[in-house]
């Protein structure tokens, strides 16, 4: 088995709000984290596209010697990680483990409803791919799920304008485009990883008592008891407590957008693939 750090991966910057939960609550690790901004966003691109370009990141991730790796982002979990799960880890090595963010949030997601009424925000790629309503399906049956994209949101939150009395508009009319759906949702979740950054917005515009969903401290939790179940992927992740940061643009952009993802300084490397 490869001895390296558990690879953290998003089409930018989003996924930093998962690795944050993810450092917090399993400090002992080493993190790679991958954003491949160069070619963000992954949203509205194909499936085919998005899946190479997953594919292409995950097979880095392995040459550094990741043992584990992470997809952070819903579109990549929603459109590439099962293909690859399927076709391309078998040649990989028995001894590589890729997860994403989806399945976690759905196992859960049925606990946190008393009207059975779960509402989805996410890109267009993830709305589209329909993952949640398939997989809440699997663990939750009696659930019904209602969808909205919302692509003028992660374009907001990285031109940071997002808490800017602009951003209102397009919030505001999503959550009602949702709730026009069913007004018996009482659980939304933040099917993107940018969106933890909108949660004060948002509670402005859902109605009182409605859960809102994020997705950093559930996948954090999975991942801990993941690596609980699998004590050789554990034995196999360094434990020095270090984080490094790539990404396939600008890293002055990246440091300076990182930070407000991450919560703290970020220090990135460029790297050309």
């Amino acid at each position: 088995m490869s001895n390296g750090p558990i690879g953290v991966f998003d089409s930018g910057y989003g996924g930093l709000t998962v690795l944050k939960e993810i450092t917090q609550k399993l400090p002992q690790y080493d993190y790679i984290y991958l954003g491949d901004n160069a070619r963000a966003p992954y949203g509205p691109r194909s499936f085919e596209t998005v899946y190479q370009y997953t594919l292409q990141c995950v097979e880095w991730f392995f040459s550094m010697g990741c043992p584990l790796v992470i997809l952070a982002c819903n579109t990549a979990s929603a459109k590439a990680l099962r293909t690859i799960q399927q076709n391309d880890l078998p040649q990989m090595g028995a001894d590589k483990r890729i997860l994403g963010v989806i399945r976690p949030t759905t196992e859960v997601i049925g606990n946190y409803t008393k009207t059975n009424h779960v509402g989805i925000l996410g890109t267009q790629g993830t709305v589209q791919s329909k993952a949640y309503p398939i997989e809440i399906a699997k663990f939750f049956p009696d659930v019904a799920v209602f969808q909205q994209d919302c692509p003028m949101w992660v374009p907001l939150i990285e031109n940071n304008e997002h808490l800017s009395p602009g951003a209102d508009y397009f919030i505001k009319k999503n959550i009602q485009q949702l709730l026009e759906q069913s007004p018996s949702i009482d659980t939304i979740l933040l099917a993107c990883t940018h969106y933890p950054l909108l949660l004060e917005k948002l509670q402005q515009y859902v109605p009182v008592g409605t859960t809102l969903l994020s997705q950093g401290e559930i996948v954090a939790n999975s991942l801990g008891d993941y690596l609980e179940r699998h004590p050789k992927f554990s034995e196999n992740c360094t434990k020095k407590g270090r984080v490094s940061f790539y990404t396939t643009d600008s890293v002055e952009d990246f440091d300076q957008h990182g930070a407000i993802f991450y919560g703290k300084p970020v220090i990135s490397t460029h790297l050309e693939l």
